[in-house]
């Protein structure tokens, strides 16, 4: 009976490709029993325990032991999950860096960057123009989608992904490293400038192509809970960020505009470096996979991508609105408006955008999850509508200077922005075909940013100074979320691009 066991063991039996079944014994009964035998404890990929003396595999004999089969549908599901999984989590360290780099400049722009590079003008102006240098960056955003998206739909999302983090890590670390105004006169704000245009350019692929990572590996029924964990990024970015600022702004006056400034940039460069490891070691996303075997990509993505997709762009770009207007204004202008005109502590603004950090952290995945279930389109519809009204709750809660009731209407408004954003990135990619998504979703993003949170923090100023009440700047805040409500209603979104049992083909094969 021995020696029966020992054939079906040998590795020799394995190399015909009968490894799985060789899992089971070939033998029904035992000694004084007419039941079925089972190996307990055994694993056909694990060599390392065979003995070469006896010509055997270790194992337990028990007639109650299951059967260890694994369906094919299983296997196929737990392949593209660990894939979606790392895909998603190196996405989610760029969406990280990319709202660190950006929060950091908001708060330095609205609380130092005024007396550093724009001394000699009045302190509106020079508030104006350094909330100015921030918006400059969505300038170049379009620029770099065109690019990137190029890029990401010939070359691959992996490689895009690559470049957009070292070309962001260069110009966040260089703004750490310029000669102020008192250095080098009006050369100080120039340089300062160019090194917003190259972290633009490179966040316009950076974005969407992180997104797309997320979404493009996760199998049909999971892309939205994948793309909020992308997108869930922003919390740890924006709580890294005001952790950092808080620390810097703790120092002495002097000792912070002499060099304590510079530590946040400087610490950028550490961020990259890891993502740069991280994300070398990705698999190609299994959408684009999928389409280069399906046929060549178009020669010239982004004019297929306007030719084709132009309605569903402009949706896009519309339906951005809501968050990018509501967000940048709570997130970088409320650091103005609560200090300059409430006369509240830059260290109270700070903790109170960091209570909506830790809520996009945890939030945000939570409502992944609620959109695979309810429908990404209807969760982003009333999350607009929550946009549209939140605004004025938060401006008079605000405007009572009592923390407990800030810290509510903060909590108001962050559960409209995770929702939100945790909605659109599923949401948006699915309206496009594999073949030019890259570039259409960069297209989209990127204008969406450029017409919103460019603008935001500077019209609110100006509608602050025009009208002397926060109520201009909620209407302001109501109509963008009007406006990205009906694109919602409007934007119709394609089928996934892998059924569930070609997505199993794929990952069997």
């Amino acid at each position: 009976m021995r020696s029966r066991y020992r054939l079906l063991l040998r590795p020799s039996y394995f190399s015909h490709g009968l490894r799985r079944s060789a899992c089971r014994v070939a033998r029904t009964g035992r000694p004084g029993s007419g039941e079925g035998l089972a190996l307990r404890g055994f694993n056909a990929h694990d060599t390392s325990t065979f003995t070469a003396e006896r010509q055997e595999w270790p194992m337990t004999l028990d007639p109650e032991a299951p059967e260890s089969t694994t369906s094919p549908a299983t296997r196929a599901a737990t392949g593209a999950t660990r894939r979606a999984t790392r895909a998603s989590v190196a996405s989610l360290l760029g969406t990280a860096v990319e709202y660190y780099d950006f929060s950091v400049y908001g708060a330095a722009a609205s609380l130092i960057f005024k007396d550093l590079f724009f001394p000699d003008v009045s302190s509106f102006v020079g508030t104006l123009l350094s909330l100015s240098t921030f918006g400059i960056a969505f300038v170049m955003r379009p620029v770099g989608g065109l690019f990137f998206g190029h890029l990401g739909d010939r070359a691959g999302r992996k490689a895009t992904l690559v470049a957009t983090l070292l070309v962001m890590g260069i110009g966040t670390t260089a703004i750490g490293l310029l000669p102020t105004y008192r250095s080098i006169g009006v050369l100080a704000p120039v340089l300062l400038v160019i090194c917003r245009l190259l972290q633009g350019f490179a966040l316009g692929g950076e974005q969407s192509g992180g997104l797309l990572m997320g979404i493009e590996s996760a199998r049909g029924e999971r892309r939205g809970f994948f793309g909020a964990l992308v997108q869930s990024g922003s919390g740890w970015g924006l709580l890294l960020a005001n952790l950092v600022m808080l620390l810097v702004t703790r120092l002495p006056h002097a000792q912070l505009m002499s060099w304590g400034w510079r530590i946040p940039f400087l610490f950028s460069g550490v961020l990259i470096v890891v993502g740069l490891w991280i994300r070398r070691r990705l698999e190609e996303s299994a959408d684009f996979a999928q389409a280069r075997r399906a046929g060549k990509p178009p020669k010239y993505p982004v004019v297929a991508a306007i030719r084709g997709e132009w309605v569903r762009i402009i949706l896009v770009m519309l339906g951005l609105l809501a968050s990018s207007v509501s967000f940048y204004v709570v997130t970088v202008y409320s650091l103005t408006y609560g200090t300059k005109t409430l006369g509240l502590p830059s260290g109270t603004m700070l903790s109170l955008v960091l209570v909506g950090t830790v809520m996009m952290i945890v939030c945000i995945p939570s409502f992944g999850v609620l959109a695979d279930k309810i429908g990404r389109k209807r969760l982003f519809v009333v999350s607009a509508f929550g946009f549209a009204v939140v605004p004025f709750a938060w401006f008079p809660l605000l405007g009572t200077r009592s923390y407990p009731l800030m810290v509510l209407g903060f909590v108001l408004f962050f559960l409209c922005d995770t929702a939100n954003l945790a909605a659109f990135p599923a949401f948006f990619a699915m309206a496009f075909a594999p073949k030019v998504r890259f570039s259409a979703m960069a297209l989209g993003l990127t204008l969406g940013n450029l017409l919103g949170a460019s603008l935001a923090p500077t019209i609110s100023s100006l509608l602050l100074r025009a009208t002397g009440s926060w109520v201009s700047i909620a209407l302001y805040m109501c109509g963008a979320s009007a406006v990205a409500l009906v694109a919602g209603l409007l934007l119709k979104t394609r089928p996934d691009s892998q059924t569930t049992g070609e997505r199993m083909s794929a990952d069997l094969g």
